[in-house]
């Protein structure tokens, strides 16, 4: 795993939880928008750099069952991430009141929103290792 997908993979996670959170607000009809995140998601979203070393053995599979084998990595990590947190009184969410809450600490109907953004990860992955190796063609460091 390279330190700046990790980089930029905590910074994405960032910008989609915030605009996330932010739409969420939408349904409550606050049209203020207002977003949040955590210090503590940085570390949990910069982990799907992990995603591009699984995109090499997995890429001849469709689009759809990827999505669904990123969505079952990102349950997993999110489970593990925050019962840890949660141990410490430090886990900034808790879905406890929902239906398809697993201890708090998951929600399956979140499955659609984790298969989209692995496979936004995995883009973005892609995308930033052709820059890389171009720049590298081109004699230039990133």
């Amino acid at each position: 795993m390279k330190g700046q997908n990790f980089l930029i993979c905590g910074l994405t996670g960032w910008c989609m939880e915030i605009l996330f959170t932010s739409a969420g607000s939408l349904l409550k009809k606050d049209g203020r928008l207002i977003g949040q995140t955590s210090v503590w998601m940085f570390p949990i979203y910069g982990m799907a750099a992990f995603i591009y070393p699984v995109y090499g053995k997995i890429k001849h599979i469709p689009a759809l069952l990827r999505g669904a084998l990123y969505s079952i990595g990102i349950f997993s990590f999110e489970y593990l991430s925050g019962s840890i947190l949660k141990r410490h009184q430090l886990c900034p969410w808790d879905y406890s009141g929902a239906k398809t809450s697993i201890d708090g600490l998951i929600r399956l109907d979140y499955a659609p929103f984790w298969m989209a953004a692995g496979l936004l990860f995995e883009r973005i992955l892609l995308a930033s290792d052709r820059r890389q190796e171009a720049a590298e063609k081109a004699g230039q460091t990133i």
